[in-house]
Protein backbone atom coordinates (compact mmCIF):
# COMPACT_ATOMS: atom_id res chain seq x y z
CA UNK A 1 0.00 0.00 0.00
CA UNK A 2 1.64 3.15 -1.13
CA UNK A 3 2.13 6.24 1.59
CA UNK A 4 -0.70 8.66 1.50
CA UNK A 5 0.78 12.62 1.56
CA UNK A 6 0.02 14.78 4.08
CA UNK A 7 -2.17 17.51 3.00
CA UNK A 8 0.45 19.55 3.38
CA UNK A 9 2.76 17.75 1.38
CA UNK A 10 -0.12 17.69 -1.45
CA UNK A 11 -0.23 21.38 -1.87
CA UNK A 12 3.30 21.89 -2.57
CA UNK A 13 3.48 19.48 -5.05
CA UNK A 14 0.44 20.59 -6.65
CA UNK A 15 1.59 24.22 -6.91
CA UNK A 16 5.46 23.28 -8.43
CA UNK A 17 3.22 20.94 -11.14
CA UNK A 18 0.91 24.29 -11.94
CA UNK A 19 4.13 26.58 -12.35
CA UNK A 20 6.12 24.06 -14.51
CA UNK A 21 3.55 23.81 -16.87
CA UNK A 22 2.85 27.50 -16.94
CA UNK A 23 6.37 28.23 -17.75
CA UNK A 24 5.98 25.28 -20.44
CA UNK A 25 3.15 26.70 -22.11
CA UNK A 26 4.13 30.35 -21.99
CA UNK A 27 6.95 29.44 -23.72
CA UNK A 28 5.70 27.37 -26.32
CA UNK A 29 3.23 30.31 -27.45
CA UNK A 30 6.23 32.16 -28.51
CA UNK A 31 7.03 30.81 -31.12
CA UNK A 32 4.72 31.91 -33.27
CA UNK A 33 2.50 28.45 -33.66
CA UNK A 34 -0.93 28.99 -33.71
CA UNK A 35 -2.52 32.13 -35.35
CA UNK A 36 -4.88 33.14 -32.97
CA UNK A 37 -3.02 32.67 -30.30
CA UNK A 38 -0.56 34.95 -31.90
CA UNK A 39 -0.80 38.90 -30.74
CA UNK A 40 -1.41 41.59 -33.25
CA UNK A 41 0.72 44.93 -32.61
CA UNK A 42 -1.91 47.53 -31.77
CA UNK A 43 -2.56 50.32 -34.69
CA UNK A 44 -0.66 53.54 -34.06
CA UNK A 45 -3.13 57.06 -34.37
CA UNK A 46 -1.92 60.28 -35.77
CA UNK A 47 -3.04 63.08 -34.67
CA UNK A 48 -2.28 66.59 -36.84
CA UNK A 49 -3.22 70.07 -35.27
CA UNK A 50 -3.16 73.12 -36.91
CA UNK A 51 -3.98 76.37 -35.08
CA UNK A 52 -4.66 79.54 -37.28
CA UNK A 53 -4.08 82.82 -34.96
CA UNK A 54 -5.30 86.46 -36.51
CA UNK A 55 -4.80 89.18 -34.70
CA UNK A 56 -7.09 91.95 -36.04
CA UNK A 57 -5.50 95.31 -34.51
CA UNK A 58 -7.94 97.89 -33.02
CA UNK A 59 -7.49 101.64 -32.65
CA UNK A 60 -7.14 103.13 -29.31
CA UNK A 61 -10.20 105.25 -27.82
CA UNK A 62 -9.91 108.99 -29.14
CA UNK A 63 -10.10 111.92 -26.35
CA UNK A 64 -13.26 112.94 -25.30
CA UNK A 65 -14.07 116.12 -25.98
CA UNK A 66 -16.00 118.02 -22.95
CA UNK A 67 -17.25 121.23 -24.17
CA UNK A 68 -18.40 123.11 -20.65
CA UNK A 69 -21.37 126.00 -21.01
CA UNK A 70 -21.91 128.65 -17.82
CA UNK A 71 -25.10 129.07 -17.62
CA UNK A 72 -26.80 132.08 -16.09
CA UNK A 73 -29.71 131.64 -14.44
CA UNK A 74 -31.58 135.72 -14.33
CA UNK A 75 -32.52 136.68 -11.09
CA UNK A 76 -36.16 138.08 -10.68
CA UNK A 77 -36.98 140.86 -12.98
CA UNK A 78 -39.75 143.93 -12.28
CA UNK A 79 -40.80 145.57 -15.61
CA UNK A 80 -42.56 148.61 -15.36
CA UNK A 81 -44.53 150.54 -18.04
CA UNK A 82 -45.28 154.17 -17.33
CA UNK A 83 -48.03 156.08 -19.53
CA UNK A 84 -48.77 159.55 -19.19
CA UNK A 85 -51.69 161.56 -20.51
CA UNK A 86 -50.79 163.66 -22.85
CA UNK A 87 -51.93 167.05 -22.04
CA UNK A 88 -54.10 169.69 -24.45
CA UNK A 89 -52.20 171.87 -26.34
CA UNK A 90 -53.71 174.94 -24.31
CA UNK A 91 -50.87 175.28 -21.64
CA UNK A 92 -53.69 175.97 -18.58
CA UNK A 93 -52.86 175.88 -15.36
CA UNK A 94 -54.82 172.80 -14.46
CA UNK A 95 -52.91 169.60 -14.79
CA UNK A 96 -55.75 166.60 -14.60
CA UNK A 97 -53.37 165.02 -16.71
CA UNK A 98 -53.57 161.07 -14.91
CA UNK A 99 -51.12 158.52 -14.41
CA UNK A 100 -51.27 154.36 -15.05
CA UNK A 101 -48.63 152.16 -13.57
CA UNK A 102 -49.10 148.59 -15.03
CA UNK A 103 -46.43 145.77 -13.26
CA UNK A 104 -45.72 142.25 -14.62
CA UNK A 105 -44.94 139.90 -11.64
CA UNK A 106 -41.15 138.83 -11.52
CA UNK A 107 -41.85 134.97 -9.76
CA UNK A 108 -43.91 133.24 -11.75
CA UNK A 109 -45.72 129.72 -10.70
CA UNK A 110 -44.57 126.38 -12.49
CA UNK A 111 -47.69 127.09 -14.82
CA UNK A 112 -46.31 130.60 -15.93
CA UNK A 113 -48.82 132.73 -13.95
CA UNK A 114 -48.93 134.87 -11.56
CA UNK A 115 -49.44 134.89 -7.92
CA UNK A 116 -52.34 136.46 -5.76
CA UNK A 117 -52.22 137.13 -2.04
CA UNK A 118 -53.56 133.95 -0.37
CA UNK A 119 -51.97 131.70 -2.48
CA UNK A 120 -49.37 129.06 -1.02
CA UNK A 121 -45.44 129.46 -1.82
CA UNK A 122 -42.52 127.40 -2.67
CA UNK A 123 -39.84 126.17 -0.80
CA UNK A 124 -37.51 128.73 -2.88
CA UNK A 125 -39.64 131.81 -3.01
CA UNK A 126 -39.61 132.23 0.97
CA UNK A 127 -39.06 135.45 2.06
CA UNK A 128 -39.59 136.42 -1.33
CA UNK A 129 -41.49 139.73 -3.17
CA UNK A 130 -43.05 140.25 -6.29
CA UNK A 131 -46.06 141.40 -7.43
CA UNK A 132 -49.45 140.15 -8.68
CA UNK A 133 -50.98 140.44 -12.05
CA UNK A 134 -52.50 143.91 -10.84
CA UNK A 135 -48.99 144.72 -10.36
CA UNK A 136 -49.72 145.14 -6.26
CA UNK A 137 -46.66 144.21 -4.18
CA UNK A 138 -46.94 140.87 -2.68
CA UNK A 139 -44.30 138.95 -0.32
CA UNK A 140 -43.38 135.32 0.67
CA UNK A 141 -44.25 135.12 4.37
CA UNK A 142 -45.20 132.76 7.31
CA UNK A 143 -48.53 132.86 8.20
CA UNK A 144 -51.14 130.34 9.94
CA UNK A 145 -48.77 127.21 9.70
CA UNK A 146 -47.81 127.52 6.03
CA UNK A 147 -46.09 129.89 3.87
CA UNK A 148 -48.45 132.10 1.80
CA UNK A 149 -48.20 135.22 -0.23
CA UNK A 150 -49.69 138.32 1.33
CA UNK A 151 -49.83 141.94 0.63
CA UNK A 152 -46.39 143.72 1.31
Amino acid sequence: MPKVLSRRTQMWVGGIALIAFGAVGCSDSGKGGDAAASVKPAPTVTVTVTATATETAKPEPAPTVTETKTVKVPGPTVTTTVTKAASSGSGGGSSSGGTRTTSTCSIRSNAGNCYSAGQFCRNSDHGAVTTNASGTRIKCAYSGNAWRWSYA
